[in-house]
């Protein structure tokens, strides 16, 4: 063996930098994969602030890595959640900073009805989860609403199917909100249509609706998947506005019908759920005043034969009033003698004080009194003084007063009188545009018969004379001395005094 070793075999091979070797590779795998389609299941979804969607796809054996920038992410026709099993077509592709490749998704599609399904159905579990389909969310639907706001293609049949029945039966105002009912854009403008019509100010220049209906015709699943997506599914929860879905036909079923208010089996059925039939309405209505006038007369027919029955039950006044007017007339039996008796009595009490009188008690008491009188006239002329002056004072007090009163009492008098001869002026209008006078001036006349107002052709042919009455007087005329007019056999009979 040699002391020093010989240099490594292929020493002499070229030297590539970090970034040739990427940038080899890079156009390799460019070059063979530049489009391609890859079937496998999602895993580990990550959507970044910045707009673009980073998944794996992955399948029993390998995983690779792939990206949807924003502007491709926003038109995928299927939004990729973790689990589903999807053909992503796009380009493969390497990153020199993490020495990966990856696909660079341009679309995605369900692999199989089975695959769209199954996540329909987990979508459907996650917002039924969140209490979005729950009855007590369900809000009535309006009996008679004065705006419906429909949301669908103003291009396509359906609009013309509700227009069309609810103009049979019973036309309202209509707000449509056109969108598109399929395809990608079909989902934002929905729930864009839902969120505008809820931003409505009550009362504003655009009417806000009371009902909204979202209708589209029959279609696939993928035709209806707009009406799946859970923007669409939240805008219909969300709504303050009472919702009516109508997607597709009988047996087409989507998200938003669970989280509507409402489902129509088809477009005509929800215009048929958001107004009633208006003929209908007005036989019910006069079926109802029917029932009622019934009832009224029957009821007071009723309180009438009780008020009638509890009136024969009372006695007669007369009746009433015989035990009174009996203790009447034997009190008065025994007036006459009563009044006798007492007399009598007092008679004899006064003969007995009499007899005890003479003239020394009575001057006696003559002279008491006159010393009683003595002091009560040296008391007169000052109290008569004091009376005086404040009789002076109370009367001037009560002069004020009734000066007060008589004129409160003239300025009440003269607003009475003008309110009365108001009322009298009006009574009197009304007195005469009552009467018949006023019907004379519009060309009538009244005819009269000794007295009596004539009302038939007979009374006036066989009248002696006549006199007729116009707004400005009275025309006496012979019944004989105007000539018969000839009546037509169509013509009807008089029918009264004022022509």
């Amino acid at each position: 063996m040699d002391i020093f070793e010989n240099d490594e075999q292929g020493g002499n091979a070229p030297e590539f930098t970090v970034s040739e070797i990427s940038g080899a590779v890079k156009r390799v795998i460019e070059g063979e994969f530049g489009h391609v389609r890859v079937r496998g299941e999602i895993g580990r979804v990550s959507r970044p602030s910045s707009g673009h969607v980073y998944f794996d796809l992955k399948d029993d054996r390998a995983v690779i890595a792939a990206v949807s920038w924003k502007g491709q992410a926003a038109r995928l026709s299927v939004r990729p959640e973790e689990g589903m099993e999807v053909i992503a077509t796009g380009r493969l592709t390497t990153f020199p900073g993490q020495s990966k490749y990856q696909l660079i998704v341009e679309d995605i599609a369900p692999a199989g009805m089975g695959a769209l399904m199954l996540m329909l159905e987990k979508r459907k579990a996650a917002l039924a989860a969140e209490g979005l389909f729950a009855p007590e969310r369900k809000q009535p639907i309006p009996y008679l609403p004065e705006v419906i706001g429909v949301v669908t293609s103003p291009s396509g049949a359906v609009i013309r199917d509700i227009l069309h029945r609810l103009r049979d039966r019973f036309p309202r105002k209509v707000l449509i909100w056109p969108v598109a009912v399929q395809g990608e854009k079909c989902a934002p403008e929905v729930a864009a249509a839902i969120r505008g019509f809820n931003a409505l100010t009550p009362g504003g220049a655009i009417p806000r609706p009371d009902l909204l209906i979202v209708a589209r015709g029959g279609g696939s699943l993928e035709d209806l998947w707009g009406f799946n997506e859970e923007t669409v599914v939240r805008a219909a929860a969300e709504s303050r506005i009472p919702l009516i879905s109508a997607v597709g036909h009988e047996t087409d079923t989507t998200l938003i019908d669970h989280a509507a208010d409402r489902r129509a089996p088809t477009p005509t059925a929800a215009a048929e759920m958001a107004v009633p039939v208006r003929l209908e309405l007005l036989s019910w209505t006069a079926d109802q005043g029917a029932r009622l006038s019934r009832a009224l007369t029957q009821r007071l027919d009723q309180r009438r034969q009780r008020l009638a029955d509890l009136s024969r039950a009372l006695g007669r006044p007369e009746t009433l009033l015989d035990p009174a007017r009996q203790g009447l007339d034997l009190w008065s039996d025994r007036l006459g003698p009563a009044l006798h008796a007492a007399a009598t009595r007092k008679r004899a009490g006064f003969n007995s004080v009499a007899g005890r009188l003479h003239s020394g008690i009575l001057a006696g008491l003559v002279a008491r009194e006159r010393r009683h009188f003595v002091t009560f006239a040296e008391r007169l002329a000052p109290a008569l003084a004091r009376l005086t002056r404040d009789a002076a004072r109370e009367n001037s007090r009560r002069r004020t007063d009734l000066d007060t009163l008589a004129r409160r009492l003239a300025t009440a008098e003269r607003l009475r009188l003008d309110a009365l001869a108001e009322r009298l002026a009006t009574a009197d209008r009304i007195r005469q545009t009552l009467g018949y006078t006023e019907t004379l001036k519009r060309g009538y006349a009244v005819i009269r018969t000794e007295g009596a107002v004539v009302t038939t052709r007979q009374a006036a042919e066989t009248a002696a004379a006549l006199e007729i009455e116009f707004q400005d007087g009275r025309l006496p005329v012979l019944a004989g001395s105007a000539p018969k007019p000839k009546r037509a056999k169509s013509e009807p009979p008089d029918q009264g005094s004022l022509f």
